[in-house]
């Protein structure tokens, strides 16, 4: 059985779980994507997105092969649908030390990087730490509450976790319970690690009021209004056609998103995927308005120097 995921898969012999990453070879079970990189990419933290967490700086991303997710419309699904058939190894040392010289943190991400680089991490992070880099993840927050502890008792700094829906609603698309999502993202919050959420908004998945209006009340009442809530736009991909969903979402949609986590409470509401720029991808100061982190594109101007707004002194939920 496999342990790192909700799905606990039992694996037979000569088989591989359902992300496809971990393979039981008489009786053990080993894991096939661990350094084996998919993708790398220096990229900038806004662009995770990561908004509120050390937000003009720059992380090196990782990604492999495989997901424990059914999502039709994957943004990566060249990767997350794939199972590793090749190797890229890229050994943990080597790793860091590129992050060091490039960059000013790791981050796991692309595909699911919980299935499929965890063990990987598990090794990276500490390693990361002693050379004075973050460590952040980009997840859908499936894993199992032993997983959970061992990255953050390893490391791991910041998470940004993909909201995708409402039970009863997303859970025949993902094939996952959601509410697993949110004990995770609960337990990270607790634990101390940096929380961002980011909900893909859907027309007819996600997009209604009652849906919205349900995640931006439990992110207020669980993880408190200083967390981050990312509204992004959905563009058609994969399968997502083939499934009669929409060719893309609106820009209105998402600003009915970000007006209703705003009417909610929330502090720091951010609209996504809309380009060349918008507004509501700036941060502001929840007291006063003053705006305090500037966004183009994924050029960002960090308008202060410490976690507090130059105009009427409140503190702000910004790790510098």
């Amino acid at each position: 059985r496999c342990n790192v995921c909700e799905r606990r898969c039992i694996i037979p012999d000569g088989s591989r779980g359902m992300c496809g990453a971990r393979y039981n070879h008489g009786g053990e079970l080993y894991v096939l994507t661990y350094g084996n990189i998919s993708s790398i990419s220096n990229n900038p933290m806004a662009k995770k997105p990561f908004f509120n967490f050390h937000p003009d700086k720059y992380a090196l991303t990782i990604g492999s092969w495989g997901c424990n997710f059914t999502c039709p419309w994957c943004q990566n699904y060249e990767i997350s649908k794939s199972k590793a058939r090749s190797c890229h190894y890229l050994p943990p040392e080597e790793y860091v030390r590129r992050a060091k010289t490039f960059s000013h943190g790791t981050s796991f991400s692309f595909n699911e990087p919980l299935v499929t680089l965890f063990e990987y991490s598990i090794d990276v992070m500490p390693l990361a730490k002693d050379n004075g880099l973050f460590n952040t993840y980009v997840t859908n927050g499936y894993m199992t509450q032993e997983a959970l502890s061992m990255l953050v008792d390893n490391g791991l700094d910041a998470v940004n976790i993909d909201v995708k829906g409402c039970k009863g609603g997303i859970d025949r698309w993902i094939g996952a319970d959601v509410d697993v999502v949110w004990r995770n993202a609960k337990m990270f919050k607790e634990m101390g690690v940096h929380v961002e959420i980011t909900t893909l908004v859907i027309p007819t998945v996600n997009d209604d009021e009652a849906c919205l209006r349900y995640i931006a009340r439990r992110i207020m009442r669980e993880l408190g209004p200083e967390t981050p809530w990312h509204v992004t736009r959905y563009f058609a991909m994969y399968k997502a056609l083939d499934y009669g969903l929409p060719v893309e979402t609106s820009l209105e949609t998402v600003e009915r998103a970000y007006r209703i986590g705003k009417s909610e409470g929330l502090y720091y509401v951010y609209v996504g995927n809309v380009w060349p720029s918008h507004p509501w991808e700036n941060t502001y100061c929840p007291c006063c308005g003053k705006m305090v982190i500037s966004r183009v594109g994924f050029s960002v101007e960090v308008l202060i120097d410490k976690p507090f707004c130059p105009e009427c002194g409140a503190r702000l939920h910004i790790v510098m």
